[in-house]
């Protein structure tokens, strides 16, 4: 049973990072794929930290976090990728019907287009912010997504319960905190976890993409309760405190020069991360300003 609560002592506890990564595996997957890869290209899943594993494809990331009861699955590619993800998690020796949990970041097609799919391969429930639930329900983006006129429709999926801004999924020794950052999308979500393992911890967090693209024709100035959303979900991701940041497109934080250089907790941080959307979305309003 999946438990909802306010995000407590399970992030304060300080410890020691886990220890390295299979340093081999990551170099594969940063020799094998380029930044700004294909969506469906093929890349090798490797363990990010501790409980932690990359499962995503070269261009588009999905997150598995592994537990005593079960896992959890964020994000699944776009529909033609399901497969991949499912490969790459039984190629780290896990069991699909072990998959108890799908989450997302933001409802486009990119990200979210296979979850139908791995929830019929792994029989998990799907959790979903309110916006994304009716996104997942209708397989279309909403009409206030700033992005909706280009955004092709994917399959449906059931969605089987609701996930509010601050409220924890757990899941037998695994807790994620949700963080509601709409922006990018309506119901865009970021995730924010402990990756554990015995005594040692390092801080993970999934941060939406934030960025401020569009179809010809929106502007971000004509939508000012929007606007303000967009400005505190970035307010809410530059306050996190993480040590490893992952992000929806693997090159938008800067993974793979990360693991060419060995080291995945390098920077951006979280602050650095939100810092520099905020500039592009200060350049874009400029932009409108101006007429363009």
């Amino acid at each position: 049973m999946v438990a909802f609560a306010l995000l407590a002592a399970c992030s304060a506890s300080q410890a020691l990072a886990p220890e390295p990564a299979d340093a081999d595996a990551q170099a594969q997957w940063a020799a094998q794929c380029k930044d700004w890869d294909e969506w469906d290209k093929p890349g090798p899943p490797f363990q990010v930290s501790a409980n932690t594993y990359y499962v995503g494809t070269c261009g588009i990331s999905a997150i598995l976090i592994t537990g005593s009861e079960g896992h959890i699955l964020i994000d699944g590619g776009p529909d033609n990728a399901a497969g991949i993800v499912a490969k790459n998690i039984e190629a780290l020796g896990f069991r699909l019907s072990d998959v108890k949990i799908l989450l997302h970041s933001h409802e486009h097609h990119d990200h979210v287009g296979g979850i139908a799919e791995l929830q019929r391969l792994t029989g998990a429930r799907l959790l979903a912010s309110p916006q994304a639930a009716a996104v997942f329900a209708s397989g279309t983006a909403s009409q206030d997504d700033p992005q909706f006129a280009e955004h092709h429709a994917f399959p449906a999926a059931r969605v089987d319960g609701i996930v509010h801004d601050g409220e924890v999924i757990r899941l037998g020794d695994i807790a994620l905190a949700a963080i509601a950052t709409p922006g990018h999308t309506p119901g865009a979500l970021s995730w924010d976890w402990r990756a554990c393992e015995s005594d040692a911890c390092a801080t993970a967090v999934y941060a939406d993409s934030l960025t401020p693209v569009s179809s010809d024709g929106y502007r971000f100035s004509d939508h000012p309760a929007a606007l303000a959303a967009f400005r505190r979900s970035l307010e809410a991701v530059a306050g996190l405190d993480c040590d490893i940041l992952l992000s929806p497109h693997p090159s938008a934080s800067g993974m793979r020069d990360r693991l060419l250089k060995g080291d995945l907790a390098g920077p951006p941080s979280c602050k650095a991360y939100a810092e520099g959307l905020a500039k592009r979305l200060d350049q874009r309003l400029a932009q409108e300003a101006d007429g363009g």
